[in-house]
């Protein structure tokens, strides 16, 4: 029970640090930007998520993890990491917002889904192996970076709207 108890104190700690780091010097950057230039560096990050593919490899976790968590985490990060590049090449465009739209809906159910299986799997912190850092490290920033995401999408959103006169709003 004690390495379970380690591996979840580890996930909080990511959690606050990466909120730290997110309210005092991601947040500030990116509030002011324009909505496209706002984007662009979460929605490369996210493309990096290729990375969850380790999940399959042999020798970097234990034989023992659960299949049907290690499938879905990896291919649900590959989608994300597809859609988080189709969005960075269509963010100039009027589909790009959609598509950024899909993009943090999938990651962010992605990501939770993932804690969803893990736990309903039975998983122990030591069958992720090398992998132990996606969700104690890497998995904290990317949740953290998709609430900014509905944010900046949100933000310019109500923005828009505040600037339409009163009589073409949508009620």
């Amino acid at each position: 029970m004690l390495p379970q108890l380690w591996f979840f104190v580890s996930i909080a700690f990511g959690f606050i640090a990466w909120g730290i780091v997110a309210s005092r010097y991601i947040w500030p950057k990116l509030r002011h930007l324009q909505r496209a230039e706002a984007l662009r560096p979460i929605l490369v990050l996210h493309s990096f998520r290729f990375v969850g593919l380790a999940f399959l490899v042999p020798g970097v976790v234990s034989p023992d993890l659960p299949s049907a968590f290690a499938h879905s985490a990896a291919y649900g990060d590959v989608v994300a990491a597809t859609l988080a590049l189709l969005s960075l090449a269509l963010l100039s465009r009027g589909a790009g917002v959609v598509i950024v739209w899909i993009f943090n809906l999938w990651g962010s159910v992605d990501l939770l889904s993932a804690f969803y299986h893990a736990n309903d799997s039975g998983l122990m912190a030591g069958q992720l192996g090398a992998t132990y850092f996606i969700p104690t490290l890497v998995v904290p920033l990317l949740l953290i970076t998709h609430a900014l995401v509905f944010r900046i999408l949100l933000q310019h959103r109500a923005a828009r709207d505040t600037l339409r006169p009163a009589n073409q709003r949508a009620l």
